[in-house]
């Protein structure tokens, strides 16, 4: 047999990621799972039989239409309008994806070429390093650094190079819980058009927004024509399994788009698309409850890490709380999280595999809350032990 490494080079090192991982841990060890990123109830029950009901009805049973549903291309464009003003045509402006995570591969590896430059706030979605490398990219960090984690703008002005081609914006950002505001968007909108980079939004926790509101960089003047926005159902409904996401841009950036995606999957989630297009459609209340209930998820977590101590960084957004665990006497967050099972039996997700410049979150951990409030009291509960133990 060759011995020619078998992953190609460009994947060296990525391995299994630190979710597959830590969510082992914590079937191994009966622990509760503060790690990834799931709630543990569904969502709407009248969404989930809109899904049942194209299932029976035998709608989506067999493959969609390659940029997805027209009911929810129309779905996705009618919620682009309602909720940001922007108006986007659903034939040629929508495309339908599998998740939120199939729709930032699809952009990368359509609108980058080997050796382009990505502008990227670190720590970073880990799809991110994995997206760029496959497209035979470059990723330079710009280093959201504690407490605040605000973007610095002339460091990432400093970073522009002739090889910079895109963007990849994250707001609200995880794991930090970063909101950007509207100056800093504004910023990055200039850079964008002075520079005339393409930009790539995950605003995939857009409607988790606890301090500030969410504003997409696509509404800002010059942006619009140079920005892929991606979102998904999973988070905003809480059903994370049926991968339904989507891409909103031109004509030509979703054409480029879709170009990359038709080689990845195709198509996926034929009646999910069905139940998203009314998911989407939810009157007002809803999105104000949910908000509000992980409002409330958040302030118990952060208190209860806060008590265990933890310095516990208050989210502006998302459902990640990122901590430090400097107080608790202990620096590395790798070796802590795979501890903690076996400590008393929660699970986390270490910050520092987030970042290129591991140093710089070696100490951080990070803490899920889209969970019930008891499993959440329970693992506050757990946590205190290491104050006490």
């Amino acid at each position: 047999m060759s011995t020619r490494p078998l992953l190609n080079r460009s994947l060296a090192g990525m391995g299994t990621t630190i979710f597959a991982e830590m969510s082992a841990l914590a079937t191994a060890t009966g622990s509760i799972n503060l790690g990834q990123g799931f709630p543990d109830t569904d969502g709407p029950e009248e969404v989930r039989e809109a899904a049942v009901r194209a299932l029976r009805a035998g709608l989506g049973n067999q493959y969609p239409p390659g940029p997805g549903i027209p009911e929810l291309r129309q779905a996705v464009a009618e919620h682009q309008q309602r909720f940001y003003g922007l108006t986007y045509d659903p034939d040629t402006e929508v495309l339908v994806t599998a998740g939120a995570t199939e729709a930032i591969a699809a952009a990368l590896l359509a609108l980058l070429e080997p050796g382009d430059e990505v502008i990227a706030f670190e720590p970073f979605y880990d799809s991110y390093a994995a997206c760029i490398a496959m497209a035979g990219a470059r990723r330079v960090p710009l280093t959201l650094r504690a407490p605040s984690f605000r973007p610095d703008l002339d460091e990432l002005r400093s970073l522009i190079t002739p090889r910079t081609r895109l963007l990849l914006i994250n707001t609200p950002h995880n794991p930090t819980g970063t909101v950007l505001t509207p100056e800093e968007l504004a910023t990055l909108a200039e850079l964008a058009v002075e520079h005339d980079l393409l930009v790539v939004t995950d605003e995939v926790y857009e409607h988790l927004v606890f301090t500030g509101t969410h504003h997409p960089l696509a509404a800002l003047p010059g942006m619009r024509e140079r920005t892929v926005a991606i979102s998904s159902a999973g988070k905003t409904f809480s059903f994370t399994g049926w991968k339904v996401g989507w891409v909103t841009g031109t004509p030509e950036l979703v054409a480029a788009v879709r170009t990359a995606k038709q080689y990845l999957t195709y198509v996926s989630a034929g009646p999910f698309q069905y139940a998203v297009a009314e998911a989407l459609r939810l009157p007002d209340s809803y999105y104000a409850d949910f908000r509000a209930d992980l409002h409330r998820k958040r302030d118990l977590l952060v208190g209860g890490l806060t008590a265990a101590g933890f310095r516990a960084f208050e989210p502006q957004g998302t459902y990640f709380v990122t901590t430090d665990i400097t107080p608790l006497g202990e620096k590395d967050g790798l070796e802590f999280c795979r501890a903690l099972p076996e400590r008393c039996g929660v699970v986390a997700i270490p910050n520092a595999v987030f970042y290129d410049d591991a140093e710089a979150g070696r100490s951080q951990v990070r803490f899920a809350f889209c969970k019930r409030v008891e499993v959440l009291e329970e693992a506050v509960s757990r946590l205190h032990a290491l104050r006490t133990g």
